[in-house]
């Protein structure tokens, strides 16, 4: 299910999210916590100065089959999680929309896409720009199984690669991995790797 955090807007045109929103517990979604960990990694990398992104929770209520007794029809709540900017608006699709009944999807390799694909539209949405973007065709990069060719569509079965960052091309260039989900730092020039490791000395205590 598409879903927009934009529950209203005040005065001055700020999007609020659902009140009934809230962050999701830490420890509660371990492969979404750790797919989001990675990701945020690229958005530290290549975009500076943007804080990372989280997880929200809403429920979602869903009706159950009518009561063989009473005869009435209840409702459970499933929680749906979004990847969020830290102000708790997202855009996009719930990440674990497709098993709800089992918590969270159990394939790493398909939670690390389905969060790099919220990542992205929530950015994109929220923050008007284009995120990532390929450094040599000025283009923006794709979540896609590494080894992904021009022509393959989001429901082929056969495409096992380990999710990147892909790159359409252009001015009759190929098509392109251009870093595994994850690792984009290690395609920014030495200068800016340099500062990045700076950063994170800092931010662990060793700088």
């Amino acid at each position: 299910m598409s879903y927009s955090s934009t529950f209203g807007t005040e005065p001055d045109g700020d999007r609020r999210h659902p009140p009934w929103a809230a962050r999701a517990e830490p420890g509660r979604w371990p492969k979404l916590e750790a797919a989001l960990a990675a990701v945020n990694r690229d958005l530290t990398a290549t975009l500076p100065g943007q804080d990372a992104l989280v997880l929200m929770r809403t429920p979602s209520w869903e009706p159950e089959p009518p009561s063989a007794v009473a005869g009435e029809q209840t409702c459970v709540a499933e929680d749906e999680i979004y990847v969020a900017m830290p102000d708790g608006r997202w855009h996009g699709n719930a990440v674990n929309a497709c098993d709800l009944e089992e918590g969270e999807p159990q394939d790493a390799m398909t939670v690390l896409t389905m969060v790099a694909d919220a990542a992205q539209a929530t950015v994109m949405e929220l923050c008007r720009q284009v995120w990532p973007v390929c450094r040599v065709h000025k283009i923006g990069l794709h979540p896609r199984p590494a080894g992904t060719t021009a022509d393959w569509y989001g429901e082929e079965t056969d495409s096992t690669g380990p999710p990147v960052w892909w790159c359409r091309g252009g001015g009759g260039e190929e098509c392109h991995d251009v870093s595994l989900v994850g690792e984009l730092a290690a395609t920014l020039p030495g200068k800016q790797r340099r500062a990045l490791r700076r950063g994170d000395r800092k931010r662990g205590g060793h700088g």
